[in-house]
């Protein structure tokens, strides 16, 4: 297999990731504004990272992320802006009549299900409640939107959607006799990620690398059989042309070709970072190694 057919096949397997990759938000991703989700005034908020870290005892734990609700009021950007609140149970657990629970701004959490979401933020605001987290029922993140004949939206409470395993983890932290206090903040993406400057340098430099050990080790068979042949002057070959079974001959058609698709799949590797895209990387390179 030669370089520009390797160009190919990653450039067909990017095409494919890009096909295959499922619209459905995980855990870790970042998802921006979706035109294809209704939008209506008290309901037009861009879809967002949101982090929520924990504090339990007074004593930093774990950080979970979720994605915020087209409704509500925005979630601020800096970690130092954020306040850290009390975490409570709902009971209700899913929201849907007005909460039990006496609250002092505090942050509540609720089980998704048994009506809307806009529903659960209604009652959780009346309740006097600063936030709402609602725990999906599956391990994946789910966009809330609003129905279109909603009318009830003037909600000013930011509401976050965790996956299973994260209400899991919450609920045994609050069961178990302990003061929880969560904090809420959706960063905002560099324009410039230094993670993706690195890939790219990363590609680069492999092939700049590469291509100065094939020269060197050009020149030094070129040496070497001008010292067996011992006629310097008529024997001395041609290094342009030396090439051996270990060696790949790279121009700089090909060599472009390979930065560019190295850095597209390695970017899109940084961008996904799913299970079975990583195993797709493995075997490429697998099959790469042994050609």
């Amino acid at each position: 297999m030669d370089l520009q057919s390797l160009c190919k096949v990653i450039l067909v397997s990017a095409l494919i990731s890009l096909v295959c990759h499922p619209c459905s938000v995980t855990a870790g991703d970042i998802v921006h504004d979706d035109d294809s989700a209704p939008k209506k005034p008290g309901c037009e908020n861009d879809f967002v990272l949101v982090k929520v870290q924990t504090w339990v005892n007074g004593i930093e734990d774990a950080e979970f992320v979720g994605v915020g609700a087209r409704f509500g009021t925005a979630i601020v950007s800096k970690e130092k802006n954020a306040n850290q609140r009390r975490l409570v149970l709902s009971d209700p657990r899913d929201c849907c009549s007005h909460p039990k629970n006496k609250l002092d701004n505090d942050v509540i959490m609720v089980d998704r299900g048994h009506c809307k979401f806009t529903t659960k933020a209604n009652n959780a605001q009346a309740a006097n409640a600063s936030a709402l987290l609602i725990i999906n029922n599956q391990k994946e993140l789910y966009k809330m939107v609003c129905d279109p004949d909603e009318t009830d939206l003037d909600i000013h409470i930011p509401t976050v959607m965790l996956p299973q395993d994260a209400g899991v983890s919450l609920e045994k932290m609050l069961t178990s006799n302990s003061s929880v206090s969560v904090q809420l903040y959706s960063p905002k993406r560099p324009l410039v990620d230094i993670a993706e400057v690195f890939l790219w340098l990363m590609a680069v430099g492999t092939i700049l690398c590469a291509s100065y050990w094939s020269a060197w080790s050009a020149r030094e068979a070129a040496i070497e059989h001008d010292k067996l042949l011992k006629d310097p002057l008529d024997e001395i070959p041609d290094t342009r042309h030396v090439s051996s079974g270990g060696l790949l001959n790279i121009n700089t058609t090909s060599a472009v070709l390979f930065v560019v698709f190295a850095s597209c799949f390695l970017i899109m590797l940084y961008k996904l970072m799913a299970y079975w895209f990583v195993e797709l990387l493995v075997v490429l390179f697998c099959i790469g190694g042994v050609e």
